[in-house]
């Protein structure tokens, strides 16, 4: 039995033949190693995935602590921004002692982005509870306020005379800038 192929089958033939070498080279040399390059990648693009999401939750956690941390310490906040003022403080404080004389010493210099300021303070108080409770309410204060020690306390009479010196915080401005 004899197959007689034409002239026009043959080249077909051979064009499909052609056409399939073409087709199994281009899968062999390009899409299967794209292919492999791909799924890595894929795999990469996973993992970044995952690290963003929980590097995202970190932050998420973060944010969330600070707020907590600044709503917790608002006053504080307040206090950094504020100037500190003789006259307010007399008025805020003085119904702790029976006198009360501020004055400013100084500036110091800068600690920690801070701007220090010394003040001395002169008083009569009647009894040493009077002191305690004017420290207790310091705490709360309008400005961030550092009672330095020693306190002079010196008797002199029905009253209790004493010198004490502060250090007032106030945020510096070029830490306002940031």
């Amino acid at each position: 039995m004899k197959i007689n192929f034409s002239k026009q089958n043959m080249y077909l033939l051979a064009i499909c033949t052609l056409l399939l070498i073409i087709i199994l080279f281009f899968s062999f040399a390009v899409l299967i190693p794209k292919g492999k390059e791909y799924r890595v990648k894929r795999d990469e693009l996973k993992k970044d995935n995952l690290e963003l999401k929980h590097l995202a939750n970190i932050l998420i956690e973060k944010e969330e602590r600070v707020q907590k941390l600044q709503n917790d310490n608002l006053r504080v906040i307040k206090a950094l921004d504020k100037e500190f003022n003789i006259d307010e403080f007399i008025q805020q404080y003085g119904s702790f002692f029976s006198s009360l004389h501020i004055t400013q010493k100084s500036k110091l210099e800068n600690e920690d982005g801070f701007s220090v300021y010394e003040v001395n303070a002169t008083s009569e108080i009647s009894s040493p509870k009077s002191f305690y409770n004017f420290l207790d309410a310091l705490n709360k204060s309008n400005w961030i306020v550092e009672v330095n020690f020693p306190i002079d306390f010196k008797r002199d009479s029905e009253m209790i005379n004493s010198n004490f010196s502060m250090k007032v915080y106030k945020k510096s401005k070029n830490l306002n800038s940031n």
